[in-house]
C-alpha cells in the first residue's frame, strides 16, 4: 500500500518536465535583467560619447560579478543562472555558424592548421613541465596542462576518467578556470590597440588562448565580425585536437588508471565529449550556408539573436563567479595555471603576428 502511495505522489513525465522548466525561470530572468541593463548602458554610452567604451558584454560580466560578490544566489536562482551561462551560450555559438563558410576554412590554409596543432602539443608539454616543477602530482599536472592547452573544463572533464583522476584533482584543476576565463574575456580586447592587431590577428590570438568556444565569441564580438569568424574557426580546430589527446591518454595511461585511488567514476567516454553538440550545430549551419541553403534574409536576425544570447550568458557567467574563490585555490595550482596561460599568451601573440 505504501508503494502505491509513493508512486502516486511521483510527478508524471510532463509534470516533471514543466517543473524543470519552471525551475529555470528565476535564474534566466535575473540574467536577462542584468543583460538588459548592460545593453541600456551601452546605448547610453553611444548616445553620450558616440562610441561605447565598455561593450554590453563587458558590462554584463562586471555587473554580474558585482552582484555575486554582494549576494550568494540560493538554489532557486542557481539552476537558471547555470543554464543561461552554458546552454544559452552554446545556442549562440551554434547560430554563429551561419556567418561562416567552408571557403573561409580552406582559405586559412594548412600552415595555420599545423600551427594550431603544434601550439597545442607544445603547450601540453610545457604546462605539464611547469606543474611538475612546482611539485604538483602527475594526474593533476596532466589536467592542468590539457585544460590550459585545449579548452578548459571540457578538456579536464574528458581527460580525467582516462587517467584515473580523483575528485580532488578535478576540483583543483578547474577551480581557477572560471576566474581566468573571465579575465581573458575582459582583458584580451585591450591588446588590440596596444599591439596594433588586425581583426584577423586578434581572431587567431583569441582562438589560441581563450579556454572555451563560447568565451571566444564573447572576447571577439567587440572586435568585429571577422575577428569572431577567425577566432571561432581557430578555436574549433583547437578543440578538435581533444579527440586524439584523449585517445592517446586512454592508450598510454593504463598504469595511471590502475594505480588510481579515489578516481571519479564517470560514464563511458563518448563522441560528444570530443565534439560537443553545439560545435556540430555550428559546423552544420556553416555547411548549409556554404551551399547557399540558408537564406541571406535569415543571417542578420540569427546573428542578432546570437549577440543577445551572448550578453545574457555573460551576465549569468558573472553571476556565477565568486572572486573569493581565489582564496580557496592552492598556491601551486594557481601558479601553474597562471604561468601556463601567460606563456600561451606570449606564444600566441608571436604566432598571430605571422598572419597579417
Amino acid at each position: 500500500m505504501t508503494t502505491v502511495n509513493n508512486q502516486a505522489t511521483q510527478p508524471s513525465g510532463w509534470r516533471a518536465a514543466v517543473g524543470r522548466v519552471t525551475g529555470l525561470v528565476p535564474g534566466i530572468a535575473l540574467s536577462l535583467v542584468v543583460a538588459l541593463i548592460s545593453m541600456g548602458a551601452q546605448s547610453l554610452e553611444e548616445h553620450v560619447f558616440s562610441h561605447p567604451y565598455l561593450e554590453a558584454l563587458v558590462i554584463a560580466i562586471l555587473l554580474g560579478m558585482a552582484i555575486r560578490t554582494a549576494w550568494a544566489p540560493s538554489a532557486l536562482w542557481r539552476t537558471g543562472i547555470a543554464f543561461s551561462a552554458k546552454q544559452l551560450l552554446e545556442v549562440a555559438v551554434t547560430l554563429l555558424g551561419v556567418s561562416i563558410s567552408f571557403a573561409a576554412i580552406a582559405a586559412s590554409g594548412p600552415l595555420l592548421l599545423g600551427t594550431i596543432v603544434a601550439t597545442v602539443a607544445l603547450m601540453i608539454a610545457v604546462s605539464y613541465g611547469i606543474s611538475r616543477m612546482l611539485g604538483l602530482p602527475t594526474r593533476l599536472s596532466i589536467l592542468v596542462a590539457c585544460g590550459n592547452s585545449v579548452c578548459g573544463n571540457s578538456a579536464i572533464a574528458a581527460v580525467a576518467p582516462v587517467i584515473g583522476a580523483s575528485g580532488d584533482d578535478i576540483a583543483s584543476s578547474i577551480s581557477f578556470t572560471a576566474i581566468l576565463g573571465v579575465v581573458m574575456v575582459l582583458g584580451l580586447p585591450l591588446l588590440i590597440p596596444l599591439l596594433a592587431l588586425t581583426q584577423n590577428q586578434y581572431g587567431i590570438l583569441a582562438g589560441l588562448t581563450v579556454y572555451a568556444v563560447p568565451q571566444v565569441l564573447a572576447a571577439t564580438v567587440p572586435a568585429g565580425l571577422l575577428a569572431t569568424q577567425i577566432g571561432t574557426l581557430v578555436k574549433l580546430m583547437r578543440v578538435l585536437t581533444l579527440g586524439p589527446i584523449v585517445v592517446a591518454f586512454s592508450l598510454f595511461g593504463r598504469k595511471l588508471r590502475e594505480n588510481a585511488e579515489g578516481a571519479v567514476k564517470t560514464h563511458r567516454f563518448g563522441p560528444l565529449q570530443i565534439v560537443p553538440w553545439f560545435i556540430i550545430g555550428f559546423l552544420l549551419l556553416a555547411a548549409l550556408r556554404s551551399f547557399d541553403l540558408v537564406s541571406p534574409v535569415l543571417v542578420a536576425p540569427m546573428l542578432k539573436a546570437a549577440s543577445i544570447l551572448t550578453i545574457i550568458s555573460m551576465a549569468a557567467l558573472g553571476l556565477g563567479v565568486d572572486v573569493r574563490v581565489i582564496r580557496k585555490v592552492g598556491g601551486r595550482v594557481t601558479a601553474a595555471v597562471t604561468l601556463s596561460l601567460l606563456l600561451l599568451l606570449v606564444i600566441s601573440i608571436a604566432i598571430s603576428h605571422q598572419f597579417p
